[in-house]
Parts: C-alpha cells; structure tokens; sequence
C-alpha cells in the first residue's frame, strides 16, 4: 500500500514538474535575452556615406573615433576609398584630403561621415564648411542635415531634448575603419580603381 502511495506522488510530481517546464511566463524571452545569455553581436559592415535627410544622428564626441585623412571619391559609383599614406605622393592629384566622422542613427546603425576638409591654400566649399559645421554640432545633439538648393549648403534640424542619449557599442575605431574599407583599400598602385584613372582598363 505505501509502495503504490509513493509511486502515485512520484507520478504526480513528475506531472507536476513537466506543466511547469511549460509555463508560459517561463518561457518568454526577457527584454534583457542578449545580455543574459552573452550574445554579441559581429560588426559586419560600417557604410561611408553621408546621412539621409530623413534620419536623426549624433557623431562620436571622442575625438578617437574621427580620423583626417586622404581618399579617392568615385562619383559616379558613388564610393569611396581609403588611400595608403606611401601612395599619397604618388597619386597627389586623385586623393582629396576628409575627415571621417564615426555616426550612429535612431536605429544603432554606425556609419563613417566623410566630410571634405579645406584644400592647401585654406579654401572651402560652403556645402563642405556647412557639413562640417553639422558633424560638430551632432556631438552633443541629435540633428537631421538636409540640402538647401537654394542655399547652397547644408540646413540642420535639432531634435527635441526629450531623445535620449546615444548607447555607443564597445568597438574600437580601427575595427569600425576595417569593417567600412575592407574592399576599398588602395595600398598598390596597380589597384583597378588607379588603373582605372589611368585609362588602362
């Protein structure tokens, strides 16, 4: 009798644990689930362009997180390419001298601002001055950037106070430069982007 007792408990218990294993509320995912189970996420692309008029973005206000450099535009195809430091004598009159400013959106999209920087003799474009302008400016507040035809420059909107502060991801500036030029590197002057500007192919 006490035997079929325990193996009744037994039964029961064992029911009992297998309606809990399937409890609803347990099986929910919490808004933390990232954090709890250690996930993180790959940076697998960084595009280098300049923002939508329709997005909301801040710039990194660390100074580390901007870079002056040289690059090589392609207009038409609409990219750009980082260009070797060793090459810049060499190929003097393709490269334009940008600053590259590292942005976030709303949407925790991270992105690379190219923005023209002054030429040699101290001259600048207003489109450019006016970009620039904005890019500072996005360090303490979310702004909108929008081109005025009639003005010829850049207009900025600020957003409200009430949007909260950006949450910048953990990622050094060198793995976030990596990511955006992986394919668009100039480190050779037989790259097909040179060859191209040569007239060879």
């Amino acid at each position: 009798m006490s035997i079929n007792r325990n193996e009744n408990e037994l039964k029961n218990t064992n029911k009992s644990n297998s309606e809990n294993i399937f409890d609803i509320e347990r099986l929910k995912l919490s808004q933390n689930f990232h954090e709890t189970v250690g996930v993180k996420k790959a940076l697998l692309t960084v595009p280098v362009r300049k923002p939508s008029n329709q997005e909301f973005i801040r710039t990194h206000p660390d100074q580390a997180y901007c870079l002056e450099t040289a690059v090589i535009e392609l207009k038409e195809e609409r990219e750009t390419y980082l260009v070797d430091p060793n090459l810049w004598s060499e190929i003097a009159v393709e490269i334009v001298p940008m600053v590259l400013f590292t942005t976030i959106n709303r949407q925790a999209v991270l992105t690379l601002w190219p923005i023209r920087l002054p030429d040699a003799d101290g001259r600048h474009n207003v489109w450019h001055a006016s970009a620039l302008e904005a890019a500072l400016l996005a360090k303490s507040k979310w702004i909108r950037v929008t081109a005025n035809m009639y003005l010829g420059a850049y207009e900025v909107s600020v957003a409200s106070d009430s949007i909260p502060e950006p949450e910048w991801p953990d990622i050094p500036f060198q793995e976030m430069l990596k990511t955006a030029f992986k394919d668009n590197f100039i480190n050779d002057l037989n790259h097909p982007v040179l060859k191209k500007l040569r007239g060879e192919i």
